[in-house]
């Protein structure tokens, strides 16, 4: 189990949060706070492997704690994702080494994809510390094996545009074709945890590299063009991740 203080003034969102990460069956709740006084206490004398920071804490900034932290050596602090209703903040996010950033109102898919991260850093990590050069990606040279109804096809992960979950069948496109296939989104974004696919809304992955423009949408949110003339929709949630890629 990955353990996780959750840092939050708000009641409604701090039960909220602790909600959703003990749904996924891998968090444990191993503190709640609404300071940084108490969180510090926490920290000092709990075993904590994430922490769910909130930034406006009344007259407290949870940056100020990240930047505490990110200075520890030796690897020891725990991993720091945001949780919270401002958006302006997701550079210096960044910028303290932040895991994810997570906007209210909280979605328990996004959440679940920060939830992966953390599995995955670890296991990382694991691996690091017994001097194994394997990754968490089953991608084997650059190539992925997909289910689909009638066999298994090995496919060139570069020729991906996008894959997306709909009526409940998640759909492939490359180059050359469109395919059902048989795995959850989130499970082939696990798999490609290592490649050019990232999400960028609750239904669709892209590969970043077959962007070719961005169009505002509504709502501060954009459309994606892929290069093979379809464009898929950049939820908020994500935005940030986009901007800070393209650098815009």
């Amino acid at each position: 189990m990955i353990k996780a203080l959750i840092i939050e003034d708000e009641p409604l969102a701090r039960d909220e949060l602790s909600y959703l990460l003990k749904r996924s069956n891998k968090m444990e709740i191993v503190g709640e706070c609404d300071c940084l006084e108490t969180a510090l206490e926490y920290i000092d004398n709990l075993e904590i492997d994430v922490i769910f920071l909130d930034i406006e804490l009344g007259e407290e900034n949870g940056m100020n704690l990240a930047e505490r932290l990110n200075l520890k050596e030796n690897g020891n602090a725990p991993e720091i994702v945001f949780a919270t209703a401002y958006d302006e903040y997701a550079l210096q996010a960044f910028n303290v080494n932040a895991l994810d950033y997570l906007l209210k109102p909280f979605e328990e898919e996004r959440i679940n994809q920060t939830i992966i991260k953390l599995v995955n850093k670890r296991e990382r990590k694991r691996n690091e510390g017994q001097g194994n050069k394997l990754t968490n990606s089953p991608i084997h040279k650059n190539k992925l094996a997909i289910s689909t109804n009638e066999k298994i096809k090995i496919i060139d992960v570069d020729c991906i545009v996008y894959i997306s979950a709909q009526n409940g069948k998640t759909l492939l496109v490359t180059d050359e074709e469109e395919m059902i296939v048989t795995f959850t989104l989130s499970q082939l974004e696990q798999k490609l945890i290592n490649s050019p696919i990232m999400r960028v809304h609750r239904s669709y992955l892209i590969n970043k590299e077959r962007i070719c423009e961005i169009e505002p949408w509504f709502n501060s949110t954009y459309l994606l063009c892929m290069n093979n003339g379809e464009k898929v929709p950049l939820s908020r949630n994500y935005t940030k991740e986009i901007k800070q890629l393209f650098g815009f």
